[in-house]
């Protein structure tokens, strides 16, 4: 249930191998055993200490261990899980699914989980009550799926706090399997939506395949590609004529700018071709293609061992390269002025001007929130981010990890729940854990 909407994410959504996961396929092997152990002992009639071992009732409960909070993802992934594959085999083979045995607490997905690094004193995010032999098997999937989702997701909403709140391009895809596209996207629509409702703020969603937004409703987006531009045998300003041409208006013409090393010069030839388009257009009054060669931004994605041509070293030659501040100053600059050049009729200035000035710079190439911060104090007019393997990584926050750990705290015996938990170890409640029906 994300906070955002107040829904859980139908089962549907995940494609669940409901077959494979009822019979452990994705467990670590000794929670397949403790429940194949468990099941055998209720057979058999087991009694230890007059219990019965093979039928006792738990409490589990799953905690964060990310410092000081993470993002919370997964959750109805979770709660999917325990749907479609609590239960046990009978003595035919036959599933029987006991999930409506259970007393399911979770707290929603798009909530912070926080953790002070105290194990003995934490803020469970998820509590299971019930057999124990009929959800030992989904623990590994459980903290898997968690701890993917929230691990993004906060990565997400850090890089939004380090932007300031401009909009992020989710460019991952390519730095993962397929298969989890569609886990990261909507792990990064937590992210954002996190940092919207934190901030006051309404930071649009970009991903950039379809499958990235398919759980919450997004499509996929971006700009061409810089195999597109040699399809065109290098001409930047053919490829991006021909983009627009073709294209549905509502994509957004991005230029990618970076193709000859020559920022600045690329990005100017494109603007110009582009408004030439869009005035005659514009003229002959056929507003809807007018608006296929709106310029929606440039996007320099510079190598970090070259140095674009359009600025002089300066200092450590490092800095210089790839898509640094100085480069991303004057591509500002030289945008915002480039129609003072153009052959204009007085009516067309104030036009010219504004399709100038409008045009949106997208920064990419190894940024991080480091890299990010630099950027925003120096005030460098970058207005999108696009951030791509970072968003993958573990936290940058020492000794915390991005994980979950599920312990079994209390036991029910003769109808009352008594604590038992390892040592370290203990029952904890957070008031944000709903009843799940």
């Amino acid at each position: 249930m994300s906070i955002f909407d107040n829904e859980r994410l139908p089962i549907d959504k995940f494609q669940i191998d409901k077959e494979r996961m009822r019979r452990g396929w994705y467990s670590d092997v000794y929670f397949r055993n403790i429940s194949k152990i468990l099941t055998g002992l209720s057979e058999e009639g087991y009694r230890f200490k007059e219990e019965d071992i093979g039928n006792l009732k738990v409490e589990m409960q799953i905690f964060p261990r990310r410092k000081p909070f993470c993002i919370l993802g997964g959750i109805d992934e979770a709660v999917a899980l325990l749907k479609s594959a609590t239960g046990y085999q009978d003595k035919d083979g036959e599933f029987i699914n006991t999930y409506n045995d259970l007393e399911v607490l979770a707290c929603q997905d798009g909530l912070k989980g926080y953790y002070n690094g105290n194990p003995n004193r934490v803020d469970p995010i998820i509590k299971i009550r019930g057999r124990y032999r009929d959800f030992a098997h989904l623990e590994t999937p459980i903290i898997g799926s968690l701890t993917e989702a929230s691990r993004i997701a906060t990565n997400v909403y850090q890089v939004m706090e380090a932007a300031n709140g401009k909009d992020i391009l989710f460019f991952p895809a390519r730095f993962a399997h397929y298969k989890l596209q569609a886990l990261h996207g909507y792990a990064y629509s937590l992210g954002v939506n996190a940092y919207n409702e934190d901030y006051g703020q309404n930071m649009t969603r970009y991903v950039s395949t379809d499958e990235q937004g398919v759980w919450w409703g997004g499509k996929g987006g971006g700009t061409i590609s810089h195999s597109y531009i040699a399809s065109f045998l290098g001409d930047t300003v053919e490829a991006m004529l021909q983009f627009s041409r073709l294209m549905p208006s509502d994509v957004n013409r991005i230029a990618l700018v970076d193709f000859d090393n020559d920022c600045v010069k690329t990005s100017l030839n494109v603007l110009k071709a582009m408004f030439d388009k869009y005035i005659k257009l514009k003229e002959n009054g056929n507003k809807e293609e007018t608006k296929k060669y709106k310029l929606f931004g440039v996007r320099p994605d510079n190598s970090s061992s070259l140095r674009d041509k359009s600025i002089e070293p300066l200092g450590d030659k490092k800095l210089d390269n790839g898509v640094n501040a100085r480069l991303v100053f004057k591509l500002r600059k030289e945008l915002d002025k480039a129609y003072i050049d153009w052959d204009l009729k007085p009516d067309q200035v104030e036009t010219a001007k504004k399709f100038c000035q409008d045009v949106k710079i997208i920064a990419t190439g190894g940024f991080k929130p480091k890299k990010i911060n630099e950027f925003e104090e120096s005030q460098v007019p970058v207005d999108i981010y696009g951030v791509g393997s970072w968003l993958l990584s573990n936290s940058s926050v020492e000794g915390t990890k991005n994980d979950f750990t599920a312990d079994v705290v209390r036991v029910k015996l003769n109808g009352n729940w008594i604590d038992m938990a390892k040592v370290g170890r203990q029952a904890c409640d957070n008031e944000k854990l709903n009843l799940v029906t």
